[in-house]
């Protein structure tokens, strides 16, 4: 459950990050680092598409600078995984309405 996001810190179950996150059923990665910084590659979440969730939620920031080509989101699509990209004040949104029913990963830009 993510108990709050604000521009750059978001907090889940009672732990506060002030880094972006990939948020798993079992665990959060707070050490995500895009190989192009504001733009999304494939390598970037390759560990997601590997874990094979029934959602991926994608947050692009505070006003969604972070860019997911439309490439990338169809290979995501093809790999059988739900995808939705937003604003990660959205994105929080959507996640804490679906992680419970569904399996559901999150990977949150906190910043711009």
């Amino acid at each position: 459950m993510i108990d709050s996001y604000e521009f750059g810190k978001i907090t889940i179950n009672g732990r506060s990050f002030r880094s972006d996150v990939k948020i798993f059923p079992d665990r959060v990665d707070a050490s995500w680092w895009r190989k192009e910084g504001h733009n999304l590659c494939l390598q970037d979440i390759q560990d997601i598409i590997d874990y094979s969730p029934d959602v991926l939620i994608i947050g692009q920031g505070e006003p969604g600078l972070m860019k997911v080509p439309a490439s990338i989101q169809h290979k995501i699509g093809k790999a059988g995984i739900e995808v939705y990209v937003s604003g990660t004040e959205k994105a929080v949104r959507l996640y804490n309405e679906l992680h419970r029913k569904r399996r559901t990963v999150a990977a949150l830009h906190l910043t711009c």
